[in-house]
């Protein structure tokens, strides 16, 4: 087991490169779906290795061989074994605490946010703020709501507002904040995936843009509408929830490009640009893959190991 349970944690480092290069040739939507499986698989199976090492060690205290009725000592690598096992009980303490701190922070934003927004003015899904500072964000919940800033209704014209309200309705009919929140948590498993976040949250914010541009049927509206949306905020950052998305949030200039070209940016519109794109997600399900079936190996292993310990098969 010691040597299978090793794969799932050096993996990432491989994948990340080639999962934030393929969501560049993917469309938006595509993109989104690549970056947060990756990142939840990969967060999972190495936090799955970081638990059967904890296991395996906790296998050698006398306390635990007695409980788990073993007859004969376990196998393995010794005091490799031992030190690994310590060392896989630290990370996942400190991985736990840091992720058990984040879900409450992150529900406390929300709770907070909904409160504010609570006794607002209100018409239909939109909660307008008294507020000179310009902002506009996607507020999940039960319902979900735009909430602007009466600042950001005064810096855009009608038609820029109806492209703003489309692109964060589009962030609420797609539950973008889960996809969001999903990353920031495997972030927490494996250092490597914070990687996935930054390229997810740009994804996610192209999948509204699309949404807003075909709502208005006007690319270079929605192009405009979300320019004019972050040059008024610029410099007044929006005391917002931070898994919340905005329209005026990651690279603007970058999502303005995208939406008045020819094509969303991330589509495969070469045969080169296509051969690429099917390699480098060959080598990603193959880290992927190695990851899963190095957890999968481990843990079969360990299991064999118990029972050998227990006296229930010989050892092989």
């Amino acid at each position: 087991m010691i040597y299978a349970v090793w794969v799932p944690l050096l993996m990432p480092f491989l994948a990340v490169p080639a999962a934030r290069r393929l969501a560049e040739l993917l469309a938006p939507r595509q993109a989104v779906r690549l970056l947060a499986a990756a990142a939840v698989i990969l967060g999972g199976c190495s936090t799955a290795a970081l638990g059967l090492l904890v296991v395996a060690g906790a296998l050698r205290l006398p306390a635990v061989a007695a409980l788990g009725r073993l007859i004969h000592p376990p196998t393995g690598d010794g005091p490799v074994g031992a030190v690994a096992a310590v060392a896989a009980a630290s990370l996942i303490g400190v991985c736990a605490t840091a992720l058990v701190r984040t879900v409450l922070r992150q529900y406390a934003e929300l709770r907070a946010a909904r409160r504010l927004v609570g006794g607002t003015a209100r018409t239909g899904e939109l909660a307008v703020l008294r507020d000179a500072g310009p902002a506009a964000y996607a507020l999940p919940g039960r319902p979900g709501r735009i909430v602007v800033t009466t600042g950001m209704l005064r810096a855009l014209d009608p038609g820029e507002r109806e492209a703003l309200f489309a692109h964060e309705r589009a962030h609420l009919a797609g539950r973008h904040h889960l996809f969001l929140g999903a990353a920031e948590l495997a972030a927490l498993c494996h250092p490597s995936l914070r990687g996935l976040r930054a390229p997810l949250g740009y994804a996610l914010e192209r999948c509204a843009d699309e949404a807003a541009a075909g709502a208005v049927g006007d690319r270079s509206l929605a192009a405009r509408a979300i320019g004019r949306a972050a040059l008024a905020a610029h410099g007044a950052p929006a005391a917002r929830p931070s898994v919340v998305l905005a329209a005026d949030a990651g690279p603007v200039p970058r999502r303005v490009a995208a939406l008045l070209s020819h094509r969303p940016t991330g589509a495969v519109a070469s045969r080169r640009e296509g051969r690429t794109a099917r390699a480098i997600a060959a080598a990603l399900l193959v880290c992927v893959a190695l990851s899963a079936a190095g957890a999968l190996e481990a843990a079969t292993d360990l299991h064999t190991g118990i029972e050998v310990a227990q006296g229930e098969t010989g050892p092989h």
